[in-house]
């Protein structure tokens, strides 16, 4: 039985398995594309952004198919140009959160000339994490939305409320 003290307020709740659902997708982009990166460095003389830009374009891949299948399979995609606009979005978003992530490695290779197989793979996790805070903004703001979260031109937007009221059960006034 629970007293409901505990309990998240629906909208919370939602966000949380949306917020875990895409940290599994992401953990696997992680993990692809830092072994990547490790790969192509250990058997290529490829610098080290170099090595990096492919390493991120092959876990945006990855990514886009778990984020599609797995994490935002419910979100609505009635044809195929609904689909070709979220993949031509994904794309954008995953491209500017590339810039994002390898600047940094840019910056700390070539900027303080770190340039050991720790520290870069050290600045490609900070970079992962600043990227991934964009992505995870802007996909679920512009790729992967909901079905009443389209709007057409005309149309009056939801009132958004930041802090839903607590639900107190088990609690009652006295008089």
């Amino acid at each position: 039985m629970s007293s409901g003290r505990h309990a998240l307020p629906p909208r919370f709740g939602k966000l949380y398995r949306e917020i875990a659902k895409f940290g599994m997708v992401g953990a696997s982009g992680f993990v692809v594309n830092l072994a990547v990166f490790n790969l192509i460095r250990t058997v290529t003389d490829w610098q080290t952004v170099r090595a990096s830009v492919l390493a991120t374009a092959i876990a945006i891949l990855s990514n886009y198919l778990g984020l599609r299948y797995f994490a935002y399979r419910n979100r609505d995609q009635e044809d195929r140009n609904s689909r070709r606009k979220e993949l031509t979005l994904f794309l954008f978003f995953s491209a500017i959160g590339l810039v994002i992530e390898n600047s940094v490695l840019y910056a700390t290779t070539y900027g303080f000339g770190w340039e050991g197989t720790l520290a870069s793979n050290v600045s490609k996790f900070v970079g992962i994490g600043v990227a991934t805070l964009f992505r995870f903004w802007s996909y679920r703001t512009w790729v992967f939305r909901t079905a009443g979260s389209r709007r057409t031109a005309g149309s009056v937007p939801e009132p958004v409320v930041p802090f839903p009221e607590p639900v107190l059960s088990g609690s009652r006034e006295r008089g």
